[in-house]
């Protein structure tokens, strides 16, 4: 299973959206709404109030 870049969820096999930037660096995501905020809104996920790292960050389960 891949994790998504901005959520840190696990993506179930055959889900999500896979971006590949000029680079080379590939970025899987698991929705489109995930994908916006890493890219065009250039959103934190430690920041944003529905991803599980920023429950992580304020529960003290993550660093």
């Amino acid at each position: 299973m891949r994790i998504c870049e901005f959520s840190k969820k696990k993506i179930p096999e055959g889900k999500g959206k896979i971006f590949v930037k000029k680079d080379g660096k590939v970025l899987h995501f698991l929705s489109n709404k995930e994908q916006k905020n890493y890219l065009n809104l250039k959103r934190k996920s430690r920041t944003t109030k529905w991803t599980d790292e920023y429950h992580g960050i304020k529960k003290g389960t993550r660093d």
